[in-house]
Formats: structure tokens, C-alpha cells, sequence
């Protein structure tokens, strides 16, 4: 059986299992896929991960007795409380003058579905930049015009009513153009500096504390292994502090509001596109009563709110700062669970 070494770059999950059907060694893929290191999982008995244990176990030795390679398909996996996977597995034992060992191939169907989900979201709110960038150049030109005939207007009245009237004109002209530029998100570049994403997250987190005046719980449940990332420290601030703004607002009141901080490091992960050997996740979760099912397939579009008196920017330009990163910011929302996952490419060329 090939060596793990051999297979540990590739992008499908590689598990090998002793005769006792014990995890002995796990590629990169694997980590990536069950949320977890080759470290914790040494040793582990493979059934423990299989949601339907009882199914799988009889196929399993009877591949190890006929020595013929099987596939199982859709078959959930679990391990330590992380979200489930469903992936389709293929055994193929060893051969009979080996040591009765057992190679796992796990190709990932959820995976493949988050990569879809997710290049289309890219592709939805790079089209949509698009059309409110042209937007925004149509209505900023004759806004300034506008402006500019109500200050020279001013110059030759006397009357102080007409006079109000002009300055109601300039700044209503101000408030447009400012929705505008709201609407367009950060005009700034990127300032790409190393930075400690769990001292960006403590901002964010001594700030609600003070916008809520304590009156939300907040949790942390940090990776301490995760390396500095690329980015700037401003805009991903913004763009956290959006999302977990929201989830106060959302509160209904009749629970005390629980915010969840969490940062984990995912290995060969997908983002549109490409495929990174290392990925920054960062997820705020909340306990709230969640997101309208109409809306989630709207929510990082502009002026689209759930709220009477939400603006609707707050996370399209969070996802217009993520993706400004190389990243992808995504959501799941039941009621009780409303759950955004940031994800921002670990570039270790500064080291």
C-alpha cells in the first residue's frame, strides 16, 4: 500500500486503517475534511466516525474477506462535535500476504457542493458590484450638479425661507451621494500586513460589549495553532463587527443574545476557484431566532433587510471586504442558530 507521504498533497481524503480497523495514518485532505488533526484521530476506531456504524461495519469485513475493494456512497461521517460530512467512500484492503490493512479513499459530495455554492456566490456579487458600481456613477453625476445649481442659487437670494429651501436641496444632494458611497463599500485598498486574527476578534468583542452595554454573552472558542494572516486590520474588523451587529439587532428580546467567536485552520480548501493548502476560518454564531428562508438566498445584496429600520449594507460589505481578500463569507440559519463562516486565505509568505 502506498506510503502516506506519497498521497498527502492530494485533494481526495486518504485514511489507512490497521487490521483492527484503527486509524494508523490520514493525508491532509482527510484533516481538512473532518476538521481535525492525524494527531487526535491516531489510534481512533474508524466506526466511531460513522454516523450509521451498524450498516457499514458487515461491508467492511466482508471487503477485508473477499480482498475486493468496495464504495459506499453518501455516507456521513462525524468526529468531535464538528459538522457532519458526507462523502463517498471507497475500501480497498491490502493484499493477502500483507498485514490485513485497509485504505479509506473519502471523495467529499458536500464538498463539491459548498465549491459550487460558493463560486456562484462570487460570481453573484461580483456581477452585482458590477451593476451598483454603473449605478453609482449614473447617480453621483447629475447629484453634483444639482448640489452645485443649489449653492449658486443661494449666492443670489436674500429671502431666508428660499434660502432653507436651497440648503434642504445640498443636504439632501450630501445624504444621496453618502448612501452612494455606502453602497459602493470601502473605497481604500486592501492594506495587506501580517496580523493576529484573535487580536482582531477581541476588538470586535470588547466593542459589542460596549455597544450592547453588556447585555450579550459572548463565547470564544479560538484555534491557538492558527498563524498570522494577510489582511487589513480595519476592514475585517468592519466587516465582523457588521455581521455581529446584526445578530444583536435580530435578538428577539426574550432570550439573552449568545455570541460565539470561533477560529480553526482548514487544510485544502477551495474558495471559488482555487485551491489553498491553508484557510483562516472564522465563524459568528449566534442563538437568535434566525434568517427569513426568503431572504437567505438575498442576504448579501444591497438594501436587502429583514428589518424595518435596516439599511440592508452591513453585509454586503462585509462580503465585498472578504472577497477583497481572496476570501468568501457564507451563512447557515435555523431558528436558534444563525451561523456566518469567514474564509481568508493563510498566505505564509511573510514568514
Amino acid at each position: 500500500m502506498a506510503p502516506i507521504d506519497t498521497i498527502d498533497s492530494l485533494s481526495t481524503g486518504v485514511i489507512t486503517l490497521d487490521n483492527e480497523l484503527c486509524i494508523c495514518a490520514m493525508n491532509s485532505a482527510s484533516e481538512a475534511m473532518l476538521s481535525t488533526s492525524k494527531a487526535r484521530l491516531a489510534g481512533t476506531h474508524f466506526i466511531d466516525l460513522l454516523k450509521n456504524a451498524n450498516e457499514m461495519v458487515p461491508q467492511i469485513r466482508a471487503a477485508i474477506e473477499a480482498h475486493t475493494p468496495i464504495t459506499q456512497r453518501s455516507v456521513t461521517l462525524q468526529n468531535n462535535g464538528n459538522e457532519p460530512v458526507t462523502a463517498d467512500l471507497t475500501i480497498t484492503p491490502s493484499r493477502p500476504d500483507r498485514d490485513g490493512s485497509l485504505l479509506i479513499e473519502l471523495h467529499p459530495v458536500d464538498r463539491i457542493m459548498r465549491i459550487s455554492r460558493g463560486q456562484n456566490l462570487l460570481q453573484t456579487t461580483e456581477t452585482t458590484h458590477q451593476i451598483v458600481r454603473g449605478l453609482a456613477h449614473e447617480v453621483k453625476n447629475p447629484l453634483g450638479g444639482i448640489r452645485g445649481a443649489a449653492q449658486l442659487l443661494a449666492r443670489e437670494l436674500e429671502d431666508p425661507d428660499q434660502l432653507e429651501y436651497t440648503q434642504i436641496i445640498i443636504r439632501e444632494a450630501d445624504r444621496l451621494r453618502a448612501l452612494v458611497d455606502r453602497l459602493l463599500g470601502p473605497n481604500k485598498p486592501v492594506d495587506r500586513l501580517p496580523l493576529n486574527v484573535h487580536e482582531v476578534l477581541e476588538h470586535v468583542r470588547r466593542l459589542l460589549e460596549v455597544e450592547s452595554d453588556q447585555k450579550v454573552r459572548i463565547e470564544r472558542d479560538y484555534d491557538p495553532s492558527l498563524p498570522d494572516i494577510i489582511g487589513d486590520r480595519a476592514q475585517l474588523i468592519q466587516a465582523i463587527l457588521n455581521i455581529a451587529l446584526n445578530a444583536i439587532q435580530a435578538n428577539d428580546g426574550e432570550h439573552e443574545c449568545l455570541i460565539t467567536l470561533r477560529s480553526r485552520v482548514l487544510r485544502q480548501f477551495t474558495i471559488g476557484a482555487i485551491r489553498h493548502r491553508l484557510v483562516c476560518k472564522i465563524d459568528i454564531e449566534d442563538n437568535g431566532p434566525g434568517i427569513d428562508e426568503a431572504l437567505m438566498g438575498l442576504i448579501f445584496l444591497p438594501m436587502v433587510t429583514g428589518r424595518a429600520e435596516g439599511t440592508g449594507l452591513g453585509l454586503s460589505i462585509s462580503q465585498s471586504i472578504i472577497n477583497r481578500h481572496g476570501g468568501l463569507l457564507e451563512c447557515q440559519s435555523e431558528p436558534g442558530k444563525t451561523l456566518f463562516s469567514l474564509y481568508l486565505p493563510l498566505e505564509l509568505d511573510h514568514e
